[in-house]
């Protein structure tokens, strides 16, 4: 079963460059405006290796959750911060392995909105729905989500390259610790965000790029990213860039070229 049409879209700014659309540009993507590309183009000046970055992280939800569906045998996703749709959707990689699973996507974002009907075409068997939500109120994406997903069985929330977007002191660690607390033994977490670890001044000049844009951007530490799995078991590796998670689990991702990737990703397992 397929999910019910998304509400219709707000006006959507083309006017200012936008987060989303931006990661849009740098994974090749069409639903970008040329303010967008100028961001993007300002921000390879600082960092060339942001587009890199940009397929390392998509790359590394496809491998989560390829071992998510095959390996422990998940069959719910909550996938918040969802972004524009970019084949392939963690839906067709989750469904692909095992038709029944149901996905909730979540987003408060017009763009994401506007471009919402391609995340909604699942396999027949399963569940495939969007929530307009915002990331910042976890208990209103549980109560919608509690009519879709099974909260009392495991069920794996993604978060991919949101953390980054929203500071400590917004409340990150009480978003994430609402989820976790809300989800069954076995479910999982999965989260991506930027670090500065390898490359302190060019992350650096990237979020005071963003920040002039009125974009709030927080790169944290390995050990701050590891804070946020606080009693819950990580699956090997552990907290690594992104690019180095399981790639034995990579399917058709090109080479990324050498240097590194300053994105941090993680999976973990409630006990």
């Amino acid at each position: 079963m397929t999910g019910t049409p998304p509400p219709a879209p707000q006006q959507i700014d083309t006017t200012r460059p936008h987060p989303a659309r931006v990661y849009d540009w740098y994974l090749g993507g069409k639903d970008n405006y040329p303010v967008d590309e100028q961001l993007g183009r300002q921000i390879m000046a600082i960092d060339s290796g942001a587009p890199r970055a940009a397929r390392a992280n998509r790359w590394f939800m496809q491998r989560a959750t390829r071992l998510l569906s095959r390996e422990t045998g998940i069959r719910q996703f909550l996938d918040i911060g969802t972004g524009i749709p970019t084949e392939p959707n963690l839906h067709q990689i989750a469904q692909g392995t095992a038709p029944e699973t149901r996905v909730v996507y979540v987003d408060n974002d017009p763009i994401v909105l506007a471009h919402a009907g391609a995340l909604l075409r699942g396999t027949p068997e399963g569940v495939t729905e969007y929530l307009q939500a915002d990331a910042r109120d976890p208990r209103s994406i549980l109560e919608q989500a509690r009519g879709i997903l099974d909260l009392d069985r495991p069920v794996a929330v993604s978060l991919i390259a949101l953390l980054h977007f929203i500071a400590d002191e917004d409340g990150a660690h009480d978003l994430v610790g609402t989820l976790v607390d809300a989800l069954a033994p076995g479910s999982c977490l999965v989260l991506s965000a930027m670090t500065a670890d390898f490359e302190p001044e060019n992350v650096r000049r990237g979020i005071d790029a963003y920040t002039a844009q009125g974009v709030t951007l927080v790169a944290r530490s390995r050990a701050e990213m590891g804070a946020f799995f606080t009693g819950l078991d990580l699956l090997e590796p552990g907290v690594v860039s992104v690019a180095d998670w399981r790639p034995e689990l990579a399917e058709g991702e090109s080479d990324l070229g050498p240097g590194p990737v300053s994105l941090y990703g993680a999976v973990g397992v409630k006990r």
